[in-house]
């Protein structure tokens, strides 16, 4: 079996890949809508909410601009240190808001107490970060971010990415007082690409009523006022909510305390495997993330021969993410990847390396 150690989109488990093949049924149907609130309810666990969670025929930049629109009536602080926190800066500016951008180095976390610096000059209505920066492999501190920002600006909402470490990686929106936390389904959560989820706060969606021209297929009160009648406001990616319906029942079935060790376990492998091969860790201690791993190439390895040797064995990685690339090269360990299939591509990666 091949096996992709890419950050999305990832393997999908063929139970999952067979639940899209159920027939179709009208989207408005007694049927589809108990569907549509089964998996809806059980999404929220994933979230650690009590709150409500959209599912949106997207992938997770749908729900950035979502926020955007939703969320904001003019300014926005954009906490930037990697190229996905990048791009929700450009979906602002796009939008036409009043977007300032704090910038940190690629290989930083963002500074609660910089964030804080900003924020407490006060007028910002939302302040957006990425909890795992995908092209980075950096794990920002959300929850002392979160608290930086609430006891300066708490009328401040806080929206967070968290498109490549939900279901991988312990974030509890309410407990960490969050206003909107969005994924993309083809990365830890292990579903084919086009749907995204977003969990919004009821303060959240308070604010949403005040704020003009949000448009209209990601008008979040729009959602809601279908979502009370368990639909969608246009037609969901229905089989895609058939998979979902189905993996968030093996999510369970695992566990997500023993689902978050699994993942952080297989990010200490992939760290230990590359110090002992003299390749050092973008990010530095402390803030690696537990889904993706960034590797510097210290060693001037030729990263497409490398993938080329890895794909005659039914593996791939992924090079370095725009600036970074062939300087970096980025292992995932995400979704239904194991242990044991990291011990594989290791094997691969020195014998590729003991002919480079």
């Amino acid at each position: 079996m091949s096996r992709m150690f890419v950050p999305g989109p990832v393997d999908v488990a063929e139970e999952v890949l067979q639940a899209q093949a159920q027939a179709m049924l009208p989207h408005r149907s007694k049927e589809f809508e108990e569907i549509f609130r089964r998996v809806s309810d059980k999404a929220r666990d994933l979230f650690y909410t009590r709150h409500r969670v959209y599912l949106t025929a997207s992938s997770g930049t749908g729900l950035q601009e979502a926020a955007i629109r939703n969320f904001v009536h003019r300014k926005v602080l954009s906490c930037v240190n990697g190229a996905f926190a990048d791009r929700w800066y450009e979906v602002a500016v796009s939008n036409g808001k009043d977007a300032e951008k704090l910038s940190f180095e690629w290989d930083q976390p963002v500074d609660p107490q910089r964030v804080a610096e900003v924020v407490k000059r006060g007028g910002f209505e939302a302040l957006t970060v990425v909890h795992n920066e995908t092209s980075t492999g950096m794990q920002n501190p959300v929850r002392e971010i979160a608290q930086a920002v609430q006891a300066l600006a708490p009328d401040a909402l806080i929206l967070v990415d968290a498109v490549s470490s939900l279901g991988g990686a312990r974030i509890e929106m309410d407990a960490w007082g969050l206003d909107m936390v969005l994924t993309s389904s083809q990365k830890a959560i292990a579903l084919p690409p086009g749907l995204a989820l977003g969990a919004v706060s009821d303060r959240a969606m308070k604010k949403a009523e005040k704020v003009e021209d949000r448009g209209w297929y990601f008008d979040l009160i729009r959602m809601e006022n279908h979502r009370h009648k368990d639909s969608s406001p246009a037609t969901p990616a229905m089989s895609l909510i058939f998979a979902l319906d189905r993996q968030l029942d093996r999510i369970f079935e695992e566990g997500l305390e023993n689902r978050f060790a699994r993942h952080a376990t297989m990010a200490k492998m992939v760290h230990e495997w590359a110090e002992a091969h003299d390749l050092s860790i973008f990010v530095p201690q402390g803030y690696r993330s537990q889904t993706v791993t960034t590797i510097r190439n210290d060693r001037n390895l030729d990263v497409g021969g490398m993938n080329s040797f890895l794909k005659q064995r039914g593996m791939r990685i992924a090079n370095g993410y725009g600036q970074l690339k062939n300087i970096t090269f980025r292992i995932a360990h995400m979704g239904e990847i194991q242990p044991a299939d990291l011990e594989k591509l290791f094997e691969a990666l020195e014998a590729y390396m003991k002919n480079e």
